[in-house]
């Protein structure tokens, strides 16, 4: 095990520059790789420029165990995050057949059709693995030491969850994910304190979804998110969780 795993977070976008958007991906991301054994070493905001996030990209990932860039890979013609990371690491880009399936699943449950724009969010380097997004079902990648995560702050920690088991030199982490609908976040908040409470080595995460219902409306609920170092008592929460619903 190394002494000290690095990690970089490269923050993408026009509207972290200009100050529409406050950033909160970074301490949230700091703070979930620390007890992981991984420490932010730098930082750095970008604008939605191909040739700057392939530069930025080469030189953090160069110098760095690991690499976590947030914003950009959603369905909008300004979103070339995904783009990049192709050019940065000379692999082509498309439509991946897994990422299609995410989204179909995903959309099939709201009777929503695959725009072509939202078949953007499908578009995967070669040799990328996907990251799962309990929150909008569009999914993130890991290009060999570079995680690539959504910008919306709720979305990017919800995708962290599938990210620790994946870190070498901290401890090993597993997680669980429970998938409540019509549930909101206030119906469960003192129990799952009580939960947290009662299980201090776990961190319990609770990550509100929305999704359009047929015939108009919304379905709602939350993603609950348990990871640890003992697989035992996970699977002890999972029943715990799930007997919120």
């Amino acid at each position: 095990m190394k002494c000290e795993v690095s990690a970089a977070v490269l923050l993408i976008g026009d509207e972290v520059l200009s100050g529409r958007t406050k950033d909160a991906n970074l301490s949230q991301i700091a703070e979930f790789l620390q007890p992981l054994g991984v420490s932010v070493r730098e930082a750095r905001v970008v604008p939605d420029e191909q040739a700057v996030i392939v530069d930025a990209v080469r030189a953090l990932s160069a110098a760095y165990d690991y690499v976590f860039t947030t914003g950009g890979i959603g369905p909008t013609h300004d979103d070339i995050t995904a783009d990049a990371m192709a050019a940065a690491f000379g692999r082509a880009i498309d439509v991946r057949a897994d990422a299609l399936e995410v989204l179909e699943e995903w959309y099939a449950r709201s009777q929503t059709d695959i725009t072509p724009a939202r078949l953007r969010m499908a578009r995967i380097p070669d040799g990328a693995s996907l990251i799962a997004n309990p929150v909008t079902g569009a999914p993130g990648f890991q290009i060999e030491n570079v995680f690539v995560l959504a910008g919306v702050p709720k979305i990017a920690r919800g995708m962290l969850e599938d990210v620790a088991a994946r870190i070498e030199g901290g401890a090993v982490t597993h997680s669980v994910t429970v998938r409540l609908e019509g549930i909101r976040e206030g119906d469960i908040a003192e129990s799952l304190g009580a939960m947290a409470a009662d299980n201090p080595s776990v961190s319990l995460g609770s990550y509100p979804w929305f999704e359009e219902a047929p015939g108009g409306g919304l379905r709602r609920g939350v993603a609950l998110v348990a990871r640890g170092t003992d697989a035992a008592q996970l699977d002890r929460l999972r029943s715990q969780l799930e007997a919120l619903g």
